[in-house]
């Protein structure tokens, strides 16, 4: 007699990750439902500050049933804070408009251009540098990638292309397969850096298709997550990453450092062993872009210095992120200790 394998009997069914998607949860009251917080409308601003809420659900159930200072719920959750007009904040903070260089594509860096590849994530963190980023009017995709390409193609010092959003992860996977054969006139283009959320919020988005397009490109793959706390790794973001890895991509991991959700040296420390864990090497932690709505996750730069020196007495090297800030019209991402000199 043939039995079932326990592997058969224990896995569920992987659902369609456009199916989750389309259950996230919208509403900051069905959230506060959904963590045990049920009534805490006290936790609430009037609305939502121009910035819809949007979380998966399966994101929702790493957090901490009850808790209100839960840090994956904090980085979700609107709150009153986000109202208030602070000095030195901006609706572009990082200066991504006067880098436009072509429809849906910001060229700031030598060697690099960026295409805005979706104006969509699954998940709105309320800290996000383009929050109010016009995605209507400068979304590459909904111009079938042309101008953006044409950029790319004329520019042969651009050897990275880099998709963000948005998350270009967003797209569906023929789209992303478009974008891709466009870059075989290309050959100056060597590799592909693809910036997402998605593997760790939504990982069901790393599916076959996804892995078999990344898997046959000619280019090389950095694919680099976006994590700010070890809460958001469990089982599922570890297979998600396993089969980035095994389509041939490199793993980076860069952070936010946010008031309330990471900024103390032992969630710091546990952040970056569990995403070296996963398969994913800590990159940047990124002192906060001053972006409008977003000042009380700040953390000042005498306080961010402490912090990664505190880590380098506790890891590895190779396990402590960059602390950089980024600012318009500068070359690169700059150093934090630059600022201190």
């Amino acid at each position: 007699m043939i039995t079932a394998s326990p592997t058969s009997r224990l896995s569920p069914p992987i659902r369609d990750w456009r199916e989750l998607w389309r259950e996230s949860i919208t509403d900051a009251e069905s959230l506060l439902d959904a963590v045990g917080l049920a009534g805490r409308a006290d936790l609430l601003p009037p609305d939502d500050a121009g910035f819809p809420l949007r979380v998966p659900r399966g994101f929702v159930a790493r957090m901490r049933r009850g808790d209100a200072t839960d840090p994956l719920l904090l980085q979700v959750l609107p709150r009153r804070a986000e109202h208030d007009v602070a000095p030195g904040f901006s609706v572009d903070a990082v200066g991504d408009m006067a880098s436009r260089a072509g429809h849906g594509v910001l060229h700031k860096y030598d060697g690099r251009a960026l295409l805005i590849a979706s104006g969509s994530c699954a998940v709105n963190c309320r800290y996000c540098f383009r929050r109010h980023f016009p995605y209507g009017e400068e979304i590459a995709a909904a111009a079938q990638w042309r101008e953006a390409l044409a950029h790319v193609r004329g520019d042969t010092s651009i050897r990275e292309l880099i998709l963000s959003g948005g998350d270009p992860l967003s797209l569906a996977t023929h789209k992303l397969e478009e974008l891709t054969r466009s870059l075989a006139d290309m050959p100056h283009v060597i590799r592909l850096r693809i910036h997402t959320r998605l593997p760790i919020v939504l990982p069901e988005r790393v599916d076959e298709a996804l892995v078999a397009w990344l898997a046959a490109l000619p280019l090389q793959k950095v694919v680099v997550l976006h994590a700010n706390h070890a809460n958001e790794f469990d089982a599922s973001v570890d297979a998600a990453c396993t089969r980035l890895r095994d389509a041939g991509a490199t793993l980076l991991n860069q952070s936010v450092l946010l008031r309330g959700v990471n900024d103390d040296v032992t969630a710091l420390a546990a952040l970056c062993e569990r995403s070296f864990a996963a398969g994913v090497l800590p990159y940047y932690l990124h002192q906060l872009d001053r972006v409008q709505g977003a000042a009380h996750f700040e953390i000042d730069d005498d306080r961010a210095l402490w912090l990664v020196e505190a880590l380098r007495a506790r890891l590895p090297g190779y396990l402590v992120p960059k602390l950089v800030r980024e600012l318009p019209g500068d070359p690169s991402k700059r150093p934090i200790a630059d600022f201190a000199r």
